[in-house]
């Protein structure tokens, strides 16, 4: 039977994770025993979260952003709450930003970061993964864009360029090898290049969801499957697969003490 929690701090199930490859992230536990996982090299490489409030969404954030870290990846955490992230402050490879004028300059330089990946005269295998972690993304994208209203100038373009980022980091992202975890509910209003953003996302992970955002956000697997009302229970949905999973708990100590001290297996 399936435990109602898997905690990081459980010796077998850390290193479980530590023993996967480059690119792959344990989301969790499927109700059938097998192991979930994201793989950054499949057709598309960015993931899409989204859970009612207290969801989760944060926690899945967190483990997924820390295990591509451990593997060596860079990582952009958005965080307009400020507070839901704190454990991304305390590590040299990531950048937290949780004000809305420092998501805005940070993505404007993501724009640059992408454009000089695109031009790279070489393999960009040596170059880190970029993990763009954007919590509460709705909001975010709510913010930039009167943000950007309040301060462009009359010849800027209509369209935030921080919001433009973010909509070429999704189109382009496995060609210059960065991958956004975007904890929302993506739609055209946003992302105007396409109608059906959820496509873009190899990975769409949900929990208390109503019918109407399953049948947006997986319509590939309609109808909607029962819902168990456990802390930490999503259900997942790969191509046309839906596995329900027990996620993987892991706090902001444990993904701190992991990623500073990796040898530490009491933390």
């Amino acid at each position: 039977m399936l435990p109602k929690m898997l905690s990081f701090s459980s010796p077998d199930l850390r290193e479980q994770i530590e023993a996967l490859p480059e690119g792959t992230a344990l989301i969790g536990i499927s109700t059938s025993g097998q192991a979930i996982a994201v793989d950054l090299d499949a057709e598309s490489p960015h993931v899409l979260v989204c859970t009612a409030s207290g969801g989760g969404s944060t926690t899945m954030l967190r483990s997924l952003t820390a295990q591509f870290l451990h593997q060596g990846a860079h990582a952009l955490v958005l965080d307009p709450k400020r507070i839901s992230h704190l454990w991304a402050k305390a590590l040299p490879t990531v950048t937290h930003r949780g004000n809305i004028a420092g998501v805005h300059d940070a993505l404007v330089h993501l724009a640059a970061e992408v454009e000089r990946r695109l031009d790279f005269d070489g393999d960009l295998d040596d170059v880190p993964r970029l993990i763009v972690a954007v919590d509460a993304a709705n909001t975010t994208l709510r913010q930039l864009a009167r943000y950007w209203e309040a301060f462009r100038h009359k010849d800027d373009p209509k369209t935030s360029p921080a919001i433009a980022a973010l909509e070429e980091a999704l189109w382009v992202g496995r060609a210059a090898r960065v991958h956004v975890i975007f904890d929302g509910r993506p739609h055209s209003a946003a992302f105007g290049r396409t109608s059906a953003a959820h496509e873009l996302f190899a990975t769409v992970i949900l929990s208390r969801f109503t019918a109407d955002t399953w049948r947006r956000l997986a319509p590939m697997a309609v109808p909607a499957p029962k819902q168990k009302p456990y802390p930490g229970r999503f259900h997942v949905v790969q191509q046309d697969s839906t596995h329900e999973t027990q996620a993987v708990l892991m706090t902001d100590a444990d993904v701190v003490n992991w990623l500073t001290d990796p040898e530490d297996h009491e933390s």
